[in-house]
């Protein structure tokens, strides 16, 4: 497998941002966002779904996080899709549960070629630290429509609601990472015997 590591970067009259992936990473993050409580979530994608992760961005935060929390996901996917290429050799599904305390999620990607999204998290707050919770369905939206994966995001029970966005968070990182390993199928496989699978 080719290495699989990508920069992008994305300027609009709002923002400025840009991020660096390695998928074969070894959760090393680093993140000037100027929004502390998604720069924390961000850092349990790197850290549970072994990705290096580095996100730059300038936005028009004196307004509010929205434009900076959608374009940081758009260019999210952006750089997930160059990395991962043309997807040869992966597993392309995966899933996760991740358990906080009182809190349960589910995430599952398909790394299927086609944006689609399912996010079922019924926040029991409007916002954490000062983040509006609703911004993290903009992030994934974004991620979705520019990595080109399809994404069940399902907060099954949980009453803080840190607890709830870190558990989606741990399980989208830990979704990714079993998502984007050698598929061991197809170890060994040469063309005349592909078609026995």
């Amino acid at each position: 497998m080719n290495e699989r590591k990508a920069t992008i970067s994305r300027n609009t009259l709002e923002t400025q941002i840009t991020v660096t992936v390695n998928l074969d990473g070894t959760g090393k993050s680093h993140f000037e966002t100027g929004v502390p409580f998604l720069d924390h979530m961000m850092d349990q994608i790197s850290r549970h779904g072994l990705i290096d992760l580095d996100v730059h961005a300038v936005g028009d935060l004196h307004i509010d996080a929205h434009h900076t929390v959608e374009d940081i996901g758009i260019t999210m996917g952006q750089a997930f899709a160059e990395a991962v290429g043309d997807k040869k050799g992966i597993t392309r599904y995966g899933h996760a549960y991740v358990p906080l305390d009182e809190a349960l999620s589910r995430v599952v990607i398909d790394f299927s070629g086609r944006a689609g999204l399912e996010y079922h998290v019924p926040y029991t707050r409007g916002s954490v630290g000062g983040f509006d919770v609703d911004l993290f369905s903009e992030f994934f939206h974004g991620f979705v429509n520019h990595a080109k994966v399809t994404l069940h995001i399902d907060n099954l029970r949980g009453k803080n609601t840190h607890h709830q966005a870190e558990t989606v968070f741990k399980a989208f990182g830990r979704a990714l990472r079993m998502a984007l390993q050698p598929d061991e199928r197809m170890a060994g496989i040469t063309p005349s015997t592909k078609g026995s699978l």
